[in-house]
């Protein structure tokens, strides 16, 4: 009933260190640098290193899911004799939702007597890296893997996902913010409060005057959307700012004492080249987004 095994990709920002800690296999997405045919997964350049390239100028490109790559970790886990869920970034976000169906959809008529199931997380960073986490809890629980399926579907657009960003010159080039807007933000130190909407997309919602004012503003969403009686566990990222993401830990943990700072994880490449360095980003179980 329980045998089965949860992956998820790149899109979490769960280190491949914590997702063995879980039980969880990791499939990479893959990035590279403008000018440079390397492809990396992350796991060969620090993220430090990463976020000074961008600093400097470098153009980071991503990439979805690569179906082989995917294709060959789960035929592994099926030829053990186990069932798979995959638990993929959001597919508002990226192709890497549609193409895990295809492969998982390929592999039925290999797999006759396998299970595969492929969720949507509709999440982001360590929004859906807290899914994961939730979703590993209820599978130690013995759910099965279609109970766990509809665990996961059933609590995503309650997984909050609220970030800033240091500089809009990242946002700009992804255009989420106009050329005007990022010229402005950055003379008068505007700092945009963004959030992951229900389609899995993101939303420019505030516009906050400076860091500490924005770091503030995402402790009080915690406060205004945490549901009450739900898991509460908070997931921190960071884009090369532990600084800022200890002081928005510290501010949970002063102002909520009912919630629990799980983890402080690092934004990797993947969303880091859409939203640069100096991201910090908060994730909960709230009423709704």
């Amino acid at each position: 009933m329980n045998d089965y095994v949860i992956i998820t990709d790149s899109g979490a920002d769960i280190s491949p260190e914590n997702l063995e800690k879980w039980g969880v296999l990791l499939c990479p997405l893959t990035f590279s640098f403008d000018g440079d045919n390397t492809i990396h997964t992350g796991e060969d350049m620090p993220a430090a290193e990463f976020y000074q390239k961008m600093r400097d100028g470098s153009i980071a490109r991503t990439s979805a899911i690569n179906a082989e790559t995917l294709k060959s970790a789960l035929k592994a886990v099926l030829d053990s004799g186990r069932d798979a869920i995959y638990i993929a970034f959001s597919s508002g976000l990226s192709s890497t939702y549609s193409t895990a169906c295809l492969v998982a959809e390929s592999l039925k008529e290999d797999y006759p007597d396998r299970k595969i199931e492929v969720v949507d997380s509709l999440a982001a960073s360590a929004g859906q890296g807290l899914l994961v986490w939730l979703a590993v809890k209820k599978k130690r629980e013995g759910a099965s893997v279609e109970e766990l399926r509809d665990f996961c579907e059933g609590i995503r657009l309650n997984i909050c996902h609220w970030f800033t960003v240091d500089d809009l010159v990242y946002l700009k080039r992804g255009g989420r913010v106009s050329a005007t807007a990022a010229i402005a933000g950055a003379v008068l130190g505007i700092k945009p409060v963004l959030h992951v909407d229900d389609e899995g997309h993101l939303i420019n919602m505030q516009k906050i005057r400076g860091r500490k004012a924005s770091i503030k503003a995402l402790a009080d969403k915690l406060g205004e959307l945490k549901k009450q009686g739900a898991d509460n566990t908070v997931f921190i990222s960071n884009g090369d700012c532990i600084a800022d993401a200890e002081l928005l830990a510290q501010m949970i943990k002063e102002r909520y004492a009912d919630m629990n700072v799980e983890l402080i994880t690092e934004i990797g490449p993947v969303i880091g080249a859409h939203s640069g360095p100096g991201t910090l980003a908060l994730f909960f179980v709230g009423e709704h987004r």
